[in-house]
């Protein structure tokens, strides 16, 4: 990639003249946004080793780990604020995005308030980074995507999150969406509107987002995906997934959904099978493709032994994020959550040995997989879901909160988010249950919902979390189809189809009727579990067909006398 040097006091140094992409850039970012390319260093496209190096001397707390890895804060924002998230109400989008408790409107003046204001900070920097990437490793589908920012730790996240573009592809690349980031400077708390001080908002029409009040990269990441949630079905009919993927060595890919803490990440990351992304994907009418450049990461609790791919992919490069290290020896402590437990680092997916480059596969899936958490162990570890199934489990996207993780939670909680990813959605989940469904159908894929939580029992009624040898067992029989061809039983209440064999795993593990051993009554916990459900999908009804809804669990909610 093109970078260009500048000096301390935020000028281009003696003897060193722009190159003309780096012309184009500062008259780009002056003609759309007004940015003051003789008052501020505009830092194009720089390489990491100028972005470590302005992390280090210019961004408080930057350091270099023993890994080789950069150590960066974000603030006092050490996740998401997905209550600060708004979408710009205007003409061109505003009857398709699904407007809610996700996407809250923001009116267009209020939009050119925080815009403005994010520019004025951007101006007041002795120099900013702009880093241009790609956006969905298929060229046909593609968006181009400008990072506009104040702190180097941000460019060389998305800078590792985006499909890098060549030096050829660099030389006229322009826009089609610009993030301006101004995190470290708050939104006007009394602009209409406001919640608080933070603000993430996007405007389709503009095809700009613009983020104020929070320094957490990940909010970056997830707008995007955001974008992508709305630009491929809309304007495409491509269906985009919160998911990750990977392809055996015949060429089939297997689709993984699900929440964190279910192993979307773990299970998709298979020594015989090669990885296509860990976390976003589109699925278009040719295939399958990633939609990042890069892999974003939890770290708490990381170990070798754990997770070697992930613990090796941090090195020169990848750029942690909330860690605790040892100050002499650099030694990061994963273990240790005094930050935040949501440490995480971002590399590039090429770090990982057994990746599929570039990120795409020509073949639709042959398995969707929905991956659960159920801490009440009620739900059978493997099913078979039927078309309506699975769009009435897609849009529930169920895992478990567990007891203990938050003050008052003392037994496990249900948590639903529709399409496995309800916060970055921007049209109603049924839509993209009803383009999952079609798709299957025409490719004859088999879908599955797959528990890897809690077996025998509940998590707190003497149970114990399902194996992974098990689970590992249960997609290797899903792959080579030996899965498919065994024997069913109706499983009550919920009315799933479940095996009553599968290769290397124990025939009563597979129906949690004849596995329960636990202090808990069996039957009243499956009803809690279903009435759960059933609350849940009342958001979803005026939009779901009947047979959907009768894909569901079912339970009387009639008073007992």
């Amino acid at each position: 990639m093109v970078s260009q040097s500048v000096n301390k006091t935020g000028l281009h140094p003696a003897g060193v003249q722009p190159s003309k992409d780096h012309t184009e850039i500062e008259e780009e970012l002056h003609d759309r946004a007004h940015i003051d390319y003789d008052r501020v260093a505009i830092v194009a496209n720089p390489s990491v080793a100028a972005l470590y190096e302005d992390a280090l001397v210019y961004e408080s707390g930057s350091a270099i780990t023993s890994t080789g890895a950069l150590s960066a804060y974000s603030g006092a924002k050490t996740g998401r604020s997905p209550s600060d998230k708004r979408i710009v109400e205007e003409d061109s989008s505003k009857n398709d995005v699904w407007w809610g408790p996700v996407n809250k409107p923001m009116t267009p003046d209020v939009w050119r308030i925080n815009r403005e204001r994010a520019i004025d900070y951007l101006n007041t920097r002795n120099r900013i980074y702009v880093v241009d990437g790609f956006a969905g490793w298929d060229e046909r589908y593609r968006i181009r995507v400008r990072v506009v920012c104040a702190r180097a730790y941000h460019a060389l996240f998305m800078r590792n999150m985006l499909i890098r573009p060549s030096k050829e592809e660099l030389e006229h690349f322009h826009p089609d969406y610009v993030i301006y980031n101004a995190g470290a400077f708050p939104a006007n708390r009394y602009t209409a509107g406001m919640t608080s001080s933070t603000s993430v908002a996007i405007n389709f029409a503009e095809k700009e987002m613009v983020i104020l009040g929070t320094e957490y990269a990940g909010e970056m990441k997830k707008g995007i995906f955001t974008v992508l949630f709305f630009e491929m079905p809309v304007k495409h009919n491509v269906l985009t997934l919160h998911s990750s993927a990977n392809e055996g060595q015949d060429g089939d890919v297997t689709v993984f959904f699900g929440l964190s803490g279910t192993g979307k990440t773990t299970l998709s990351a298979d020594p015989k099978r090669a990885l296509i992304g860990d976390d976003e994907h589109c699925w278009s009418d040719t295939g399958v493709f990633n939609i990042e450049g890069g892999c974003y990461a939890k770290t708490i609790g990381l170990s070798a032994e754990k997770e070697p791919d992930i613990f090796g992919a941090i090195r020169f490069g990848a750029i942690l994020e909330n860690v605790v290290f040892d100050p002499s020896s650099r030694v990061v402590d994963y273990d240790d959550d005094t930050l935040t437990e949501n440490t995480r680092c971002a590399y590039p997916i090429e770090y990982i040995e057994n990746t599929k480059i570039p990120c795409i596969s020509n073949n639709h899936p042959k398995n969707i997989v929905l991956l659960t958490c159920d801490a009440r162990g009620v739900l059978p570890p493997i099913s078979k879901l039927s078309s309506e199934q699975t769009m009435y489990h897609f849009i529930s996207g169920y895992t478990s909160k567990m007891a203990g993780t938050e003050q008052g939670v003392t037994e496990p909680q249900a948590t639903f988010s529709s399409c496995f990813a309800q916060p970055f959605l921007a049209l109603h989940p049924m839509r993209y249950a009803k383009m999952l469904a079609e798709k299957i159908e025409e490719h004859k894929a088999n879908a599955w919902l797959l528990n890897t939580g809690w077996v025998g029992a509940g998590a707190t009624t003497g149970g114990k979390r399902c194996p992974l040898k098990y689970t590992r067992a249960i997609l290797d029989a899903i792959h080579s189809g030996e899965l498919a061809n065994v024997e069913y039983e109706v499983y009550d209440t919920f009315g799933l189809s479940v095996p009553k064999t599968c290769p290397n795993v124990p025939d009563e593990l597979l129906n949690p009727a004849k596995s329960w051993n636990g202090t808990a009554d069996f039957k009243g916990e499956v009803e809690k579990l279903g009435k759960l459900f059933m609350e849940n999908f009342k958001k979803y009804e005026d939009e779901a067909t009947p047979e959907v809804l009768k894909a569901g669990p079912h339970v009387c909610c009639c008073p007992k006398h």
